[in-house]
């Protein structure tokens, strides 16, 4: 490890929590240079919903590489281009009947926001937006200014003005609908809030702590967005591509966002964004929003063949079933260790145990750690453990993985008492 701490920048993150070299991948399982192996259940923070190193993927990569394929291509056409707008629309647009303009921005999920925030701005004509307490929508000016993370929002470092926070569903507790709030502030001309150009969510926040939106409350969302002629932006950056059980995450509520943004899993892998929007709303001039980068060639190869996937249900089926299996299991270890107050949340295969004990859920990260288990965390004070395995893993890896966390949480929680019964007998 020493050659990174020698010259990679203290800014490197992940790499002090999984504190090893890593060398291979497969499926959902990661293996280091001494040879240990890992479940994965951070998937590359939902990147590799179709996990590491898919045979299919990697196949057709190869092939493409071998024929000398156009890898860098700015925005011309290309086959691979081709090939991924015809598989996405008859695969994913056209069975849910949706007409969007797809854009190809640079290729990062924050590169994806921006360009969704810019465009709402510039087709209103007005500069504020809408977000939601726990958002998190990327780390470049605009896409920091709509997140909510105090630990992100340094004001050395970020423009705060010309965006509005609001409160997310339950934010405020179950009996309280925030959009009562959303809405009087939109009505009363003394409340301070601008008229936006536009609303933008995770209909499942991930790093704000495994909040969900529920169907109800998008539903009422998008019509007061309708009403008040604000663009309603859904970032399913990360919890789209399936991670729901739904290929979009906000199906299940039926409603119509203006604008989609999505990266991470759509990329098979790769660095890809894009954005969807109506298309009266592709107002953009020809060079107006530019990139090198925007569109990756090898990525839209990946991500035809991981498209595949959703020619039938079976894909969401295997999601929403074992979705049942986290829920169970995870409910099972809260109810087997009742002095952690754990509360249970999640939806497809994105979920949470949120433990209140200030700095726990570190320990019990580490723990899982040393016992062959990724798992990251979310929330604001890091107090979510976050379960984002890939789609694809099988039922039994997928317990052992949350045995893990059962063992690793009752071991802690054994050396506390220990050590507090050794203090007492002093």
């Amino acid at each position: 490890m020493r050659i990174f701490e020698t010259l990679e920048s203290r800014v490197r993150g992940y790499i002090r929590s999984f504190p090893v070299v890593f060398e291979s991948s497969k499926g959902a399982i990661l293996k280091d240079e001494m040879g240990k192996e890992y479940i994965d259940f951070f998937a590359g923070a939902g990147t590799l919903n179709y996990g590491h190193n898919n045979d299919h993927v990697i196949k057709a990569m190869i092939e493409y590489l071998e024929k000398d394929g156009v890898l860098h291509g700015l925005d011309m056409a290309t086959t691979a281009k081709k090939k991924f707008l015809e598989k996405f629309k008859s695969t994913i647009l056209e069975p849910r009947n949706m007409d969007y303009k797809i854009q190809f921005t640079g290729p990062t999920g924050t590169n994806a926001v921006e360009s969704a925030l810019k465009l709402a701005r510039t087709i209103k004509g007005r500069s504020n937006i809408v977000a939601f307490t726990n958002a998190f929508h990327g780390l470049s000016m605009g896409s920091l200014a709509v997140t909510g993370n105090e630990f992100y929002r340094d004001e050395a470092h970020i423009s705060r003005s010309n965006v509005s926070f609001m409160p997310f569903d339950s934010y405020l507790g179950t009996d309280f609908n925030t959009l009562d709030y959303f809405r009087k502030a939109l009505t009363d001309k003394s409340s301070g809030l601008d008229l936006p150009a536009a609303v933008i969510l995770e209909t499942i926040q991930a790093e704000g702590g495994i909040n969900i939106a529920s169907p109800e409350w998008l539903s009422e969302l998008s019509d007061i967005c309708r009403e008040f002629e604000i663009l309603l932006i859904v970032d399913d950056i990360q919890v789209g591509n399936g991670r729901s059980g739904d290929f979009f995450s906000f199906e299940e509520s039926g409603i119509k966002p203006d604008i989609i943004t999505l990266s991470k899993a759509i990329g098979g892998g790769l660095p890809l964004a894009m954005v969807l929007m109506r298309p009266d709303l592709d107002q953009w001039k020809p060079g107006e929003h530019t990139g090198t980068f925007r569109g990756n060639n090898l990525a839209f190869i990946a991500s035809a063949q991981c498209l595949d996937y959703w020619d039938t249900n079976d894909l969401s089926e295997s999601v929403k079933y074992k979705s049942k299996i986290m829920k169970e299991e995870l409910e099972r270890v809260a109810e087997k260790f009742p002095e952690l107050e754990a509360k249970v949340r999640g939806r497809g295969m994105i979920y949470g145990l949120e433990i209140p004990e200030l700095n726990l859920g570190t320990e019990i990260s580490k723990k899982c750690f040393e016992n062959g288990l990724i798992i990251e965390l979310a929330g604001g004070e890091d107090q979510v453990l976050k379960l984002l395995p890939p789609l694809i893993i099988d039922e039994a890896l997928l317990k052992e993985g949350i045995s893990i966390i059962e063992s690793s949480i009752e071991k802690i929680l054994n050396e506390k008492l220990e050590k507090a019964s050794g203090e007492f007998t002093l």
